[in-house]
């Protein structure tokens, strides 16, 4: 069994150099008739731009995509510079730069990766796929029980923030900031999905389609683990489940469906304030533009965060989103599970957090309030604050650094809910319901705990589940998704997930206080 564990971790070794030696694959070309082609469909006018590129790009030979990029991204810099000093407003180009530099380079992309597209997602997904069943699968015959067990979880190097958990760090915020910001370096990524694509919406694949499909392997793969790790547990198996169910077909197939139809893409199970973007200008038009369907989903989006979200919080407590759909909670559960020890249960941490998680909230329902003040008095400023201003200044901190960059990049080192207690606003908007309106609780029996600790350690959450544990007490807070994972790691059974009386969250099994406590002393002097 080691052997076959041995010659997955190799494979997936191999295929991860063969994987990013992709980037320096083939060679770019832009043609005179692709620009002209591209100029006239983008309605570009610049001709300092147009004569910029012809002079330095068009028909030359370029061996990577990144100088071709950046040598984009500056000329259009260049030009918007030269067009606003001169007031030429109507030839200013409003694309950022390197997203217009994405679609030229995709364009430009010659050489073995462009002709050999299903042949090198054999060789990359495809052997990644085999490498990681092989290491995998074969822990279902290693000796011991199934579930968390403490032994070498703090002497490895890849769980407690050795060389290995730095490596994937730094790799995996390299991957976030390229994805965000510079998306033409990894265009021969995105060649490789291009079938995949083109088979499901009709269109060649764009960073986010491959980023998409990435989250979808990759969850599926780390799912397969949990399986294994978790067997004793069917609730951790029916969540599993029910996380890749959701993040498979709501999320991926069912969006890029509806483009092949020229329906709006829209992920049906994504609430606001999470889907912070759904009430903007843009995306209002379109929706308002797309007929009878594009009203269903605004309609949908509106009744999914005021009324299934609150609903569903009083009766199962925030764990039916961010432990049973959310995408996001998805990939915490599955690819950060191996961190999850790692989450900080300082009460620094956890002040940091309750400050932090409702100014994003704010942060955000502010930014929406005055999206759609401007959007229905048709005004472009609002107190003399651009709206646009507000809306990108909240979608590069909180959308693109906080839920990407950081979010995700800083598992192995914080843990893999950083996202879901420090940032998410969405969770911050659940947490206050469950917190003072709910059914959810985790009942605890004292009489059994031994103290082994294994429940904080594993709580994700930051919660110090044992001391409420200790002392008999409900677990009733605001920051619980309801993982289970503490009552899955209990060796005595101490812990359950609960959906009781409203009344009896607070006080049933609790410790007992004040006069309780004072009658209990009256009665044992007797």
């Amino acid at each position: 069994m080691k052997t076959i564990r041995t010659l997955g971790l190799g494979l997936l070794l191999a295929v991860f150099a063969l994987f990013i030696n992709l980037l320096f694959m083939g060679n770019y070309k832009l043609s005179s008739a692709t620009f002209d082609l591209y100029i006239i469909q983008n309605n570009i006018s610049s001709e300092v731009f147009i004569k910029d590129l012809k002079n330095t790009i068009v028909d030359n030979d370029f061996s990577t995509p990144f100088y071709l990029a950046n040598s984009i991204a500056e000329a259009v810099e260049s030009a918007n510079t030269y067009h606003r000093e001169n007031k030429e407003w109507n030839q200013v180009i409003w694309a950022k730069p390197h997203s217009l530099a994405y679609q030229i380079v995709k364009s430009s992309g010659q050489g073995i990766v462009v002709q050999n597209k299903f042949l090198i997602w054999l060789l990359s997904f495809g052997l990644a796929i085999i490498g990681a069943l092989l290491f995998m699968l074969p822990a279902i015959r290693l000796k011991g029980p199934a579930g968390i067990k403490n032994n070498h979880i703090y002497h490895s190097n890849a769980t407690n923030r050795g060389w290995i958990a730095w490596f994937v760090f730094a790799f995996l915020i390299l991957f976030y900031l390229v994805l965000y910001f510079r998306p033409s370096y990894m265009i021969n990524w995105i060649y490789i999905v291009d079938p995949i694509s083109e088979f499901l919406s009709g269109n060649p694949a764009s960073q986010w389609f491959l980023y998409g499909f990435l989250y979808c392997v990759i969850m599926t793969l780390m799912a397969v683990r949990m399986y294994i790790k978790y067997r004793h547990n069917n609730y951790q198996i029916l969540r599993t489940t029910s996380l890749l169910f959701f993040q498979i077909v709501f999320a991926f197939l069912i969006p890029e469906i509806l483009v092949r139809f020229e329906k709006p893409w829209y992920d049906f199970k994504n609430a606001f304030p999470l889907d912070y973007d759904f009430f903007f200008r843009w995306n209002l038009n379109e929706l308002l533009e797309s007929g009878g369907f594009g009203l269903f989903i605004l309609v949908w989006g509106i009744v999914l965060s005021l009324v299934v979200v609150p609903v569903m919080v009083y009766f199962f407590g925030k764990r039916w989103y961010c432990s049973w759909v959310c995408g996001c909670g998805g990939l915490a559960e599955t690819l950060g599970d191996p961190y999850r020890q790692l989450s900080s249960k300082s009460l620094f941490s956890w002040k940091v957090e309750r400050w932090l998680v409702h100014g994003v909230l704010v942060f955000a329902l502010l930014m929406t309030g005055l999206t759609l003040y401007g959007y229905f008095s048709e005004a472009y400023e609002v107190f003399g604050i651009k709206v646009q201003t507000i809306q990108d200044i909240y979608g590069f901190l909180i959308g693109s650094i906080f839920a990407g960059v950081i979010g995700t990049g800083f598992y192995p080192i914080f843990g893999n809910r950083v996202w879901c207690r420090f940032g998410c606003p969405l969770a911050a908007y659940m947490g206050v319901i469950q917190r003072f309106k709910s059914r959810f609780r985790i009942t605890t029996n004292g009489g059994q705990c031994i103290s082994c600790g294994n429940c904080s350690t594993y709580c994700e959450q930051g919660i110090d589940v044992r001391a409420y544990a200790q002392k008999g007490e409900n677990i009733i807070r605001a920051s619980c998704v309801g993982c289970g994972i503490c009552s899955a790691v209990c060796p005595r059974g101490v812990l359950k997930l609960e959906n009781g009386p409203e009344q009896g969250r607070i006080g049933s099994n609790a410790v007992l206080l004040g006069n309780e406590m004072n009658l209990l002393d009256q009665l044992h002097d007797k």
